[in-house]
């Protein structure tokens, strides 16, 4: 490659980045005009000293054509310093600066050395430093694109050098040379310079793209933070700060808004039936359902696994929410067809409306109220709020506080029903059931204070307190009389609830007598941590019982993974046996069922003979229900077995 062509590359090729390109074009934006000011003085005084010697076309015309060329740039650059360009264009205007630049370089040498023959000594040595000032001053307002500093410089140095040391003059071929060293110089600095000036707009580029980058990872996490993935929804805390700017609005503007909570009912079964990604599916279809419904002014959010919350900031009234859960749930109804097969559930809505001075949990709390109240008095459709639920929860919280305060051991009793076998004629255990006697409220019935208790986490205290008096009642039954105590789910599935069970039974350190019953409901919550659990209490001698059989989901499934003893059939299946074919059937797989992997069943709630005898005719054996006894008091269980042993009993119950 040639040297001019190198030349010609270096001078002419673009800026490396357009960061770089912009900078250029802001710092010369700010130096050229003072360069062309600094070269016009120059001329017109070299062209005023040599009025008297040179031709008028020296002295007066070349350089106003020099002068105006200069003027035309400085006011173009001058216009566009404050000017925004793209960096293409900053560009185009920087290369044009660079080949204008070298060519007034030229004109200027070549005007000067016309100057040269037409003075004195002095006048000569001045043209020497005419050249070389404004050079090395050219070259200084040009340091930040080295191209053009480099054109320059070439432009006059060559000729510069050559022409001063052809005269033969020892003083200007001495200029000449320390003019050759000091530009060669410069342009090293000026080089240096150039390259740390690109270096230090590359960092600063670097700097702002990582602070961009910085930035949008920012708003990405912001984002992802306020987002539900799965549905595109607004997630959980995105809702509860919508909840509290909307109160804070209606308040200001005295209004109301509603809140609504919406949960798809059995939605586990779903994921346990078809699979986590059916389930998936599922809740993106249910999440456009309800946004392809929702009105502009209503807020809609996924706040956890199957629950979705709204917000409702138009004007509410008691039948606008009732539209709008019927509207919801109706949705719900449609079938969702997938890959795995065409699924159908329900869902259930909560509605509460605000009140002076609510605040967001406040509402939500009453929201979600009336959601519980919907799954259970009207599962699969849309309850609102009203005054009875308020009197319901003045009512729930303060049963939750004497629940929380009292003293499990004084008043927590329990009562016992007998299990009865049939093929033997003879009682074979006991269920141990929790009771309540308040002090403030008298009896408290089971289906009210179990669910509280399982909902406050008091569960294992009362089932700890049952344990201890069952444990103690064994000790004063034969040894042949097991009993039965439930579990609930946070006893099985909490391994410190396990440990203590375990030590109440290494202090009574006696024949274990106990049958623990869990449900399937229970089991399903974490099946794995639920048989550890389960094979704990096996090693203490307790048996397992699967109570509730049938009513849950994948039932064959938790018979197969965990260690049972017993099975115990729903009362909905011995209720219709005797006049439901399927019941029976069913019935009747249950009884083969249990024969086949060895385990015994028990059938609850016969409450009649007709019952009984269609039981025992499908295989069944061990009884518990009215039939056969109410619960009882622990002191009448003595008297209880006694008659059973009389002749008369015995008989009377072999012919039933």
């Amino acid at each position: 490659m040639s040297l001019l062509t190198r030349i010609s590359r270096l001078v002419s090729a673009p800026t490396d980045t357009p960061e770089l390109a912009l900078a250029q074009w802001r710092a010369l934006s700010r130096q050229i005009p003072l360069m062309y000011v600094m070269l016009v003085s120059n001329t017109l005084i070299v062209a005023w000293t040599h009025s008297a010697v040179a031709p008028l076309e020296l002295t007066v015309y070349v350089p106003a054509a020099l002068a105006a060329l200069c003027v035309v740039r400085m006011l173009m650059w001058w216009r566009n310093r404050h000017k925004v360009l793209d960096p293409q264009k900053a560009r185009t205007n920087l290369r044009a600066m660079i080949w204008v630049g070298a060519a007034l370089a030229i004109g200027f040498t070549a005007w000067s050395f016309s100057l040269y023959p037409y003075g004195d000594a002095y006048l000569q040595s001045q043209i020497a430093f005419y050249m070389g000032i404004t050079t090395i001053g050219c070259m200084f307002c040009l340091m930040h694109v080295r191209a053009a500093a480099l054109a320059v410089g070439i432009c006059v140095l060559g000729p510069f050098a050559v022409f001063f040391i052809a005269t033969g003059q020892q003083t200007l071929g001495a200029i000449a040379i320390n003019m050759v060293l000091v530009v060669t110089v410069l342009l090293i600095i000026l080089l240096s310079n150039s390259r740390d000036f690109a270096d230090l707009v590359a960092s600063r580029s670097a700097i702002a793209q990582r602070q961009l980058e910085t930035q949008r990872l920012g708003e990405e996490n912001q984002r992802l933070a306020n987002i539900d993935t799965l549905t595109g929804l607004p997630n959980r805390r995105s809702f509860d700060r919508q909840l509290d700017l909307a109160l804070q609005r209606a308040e200001a503007e005295g209004r109301q808004i509603g809140v609504g909570r919406l949960d798809l009912d059995g939605f586990k079964s779903i994921n346990q039936i078809f699979g986590q990604l059916a389930g998936d599916r599922v809740l993106v279809e249910a999440a456009r359902r309800i946004e392809s419904l929702r009105r502009a002014d209503t807020f809609v959010a996924r706040l956890e696994s199957n629950t979705f919350g709204l917000i409702l900031a138009g004007p509410i009234d008691q039948q606008t929410l009732v539209h709008a859960g019927e509207v919801l749930c109706g949705a719900m109804r449609l079938s969702f067809e997938q890959p795995e097969g065409v699924i159908r559930l329900t869902a259930s809505a909560g509605f509460a409306v605000s009140q002076p001075d609510d605040t967001g949990d406040q509402l939500f709390d009453r929201a979600d109220y009336a959601l519980s109240a919907a799954k259970r008095e009207a599962r699969g459709s849309a309850v609102v709020f009203s005054e009875v639920h308020a009197r319901e929860i003045s009512k729930v919280r303060h049963m939750e506080h004497l629940l929380y305060s009292a003293d499990l051991d004084d008043e927590i009793y329990v009562v016992l029903q007998p299990q009865y076998d049939v093929a033997l004629g003879a009682t074979t255990g006991f269920e141990v059931l929790a009771r309540w006697r308040s002090p403030v409220l008298g009896e408290i019935s089971p289906a009210d204070f179990i669910p509280m208790a399982e909902r406050t986490g008091r569960i294992s205290k009362i089932t700890q307190c049952v344990l201890r008096k069952a444990l103690a009642i064994g000790r004063t039954l034969p040894p042949s009389i097991r009993l039965s105590v439930n579990l609930s789910a946070n006893d099985i599935g909490s391994t410190t609830a396990i440990e203590q069970i375990v030590a109440l039974f290494e202090r009574g350190r006696g024949p274990c007598q106990i049958d623990f019953e869990v449900t399937e409901t229970a089991a399903m919550r974490d099946l794995k941590q639920a048989n550890q659990s389960l094979l704990i209490l096996l090693g203490l001698g307790a048996r397992i019982a699967l109570d509730d059989f049938g009513t849950g989901h994948s039932s064959l499934t938790h018979v197969q993974k965990l260690p049972l003893h017993r099975i115990k059939i729903d009362r909905s299946f011995v209720a219709e046996v005797t006049n439901d074919i399927a019941s029976r059937a069913i019935v009747k797989t249950m009884v083969d069922l249990c024969r086949n992997l060895g385990i015994s069943c028990v059938f609850e709630g016969v409450e009649t003979e007709e019952q009984l005898q269609a039981l025992i005719a499908l295989g069944g054996t061990v009884m518990q229900g009215y039939f056969f006894g109410r619960p009882m008091a622990v002191d009448e269980v003595e008297t209880y077995l006694r008659r059973e042993r009389t002749p008369v009993q015995r008989e009377g119950r072999a012919a039933g």
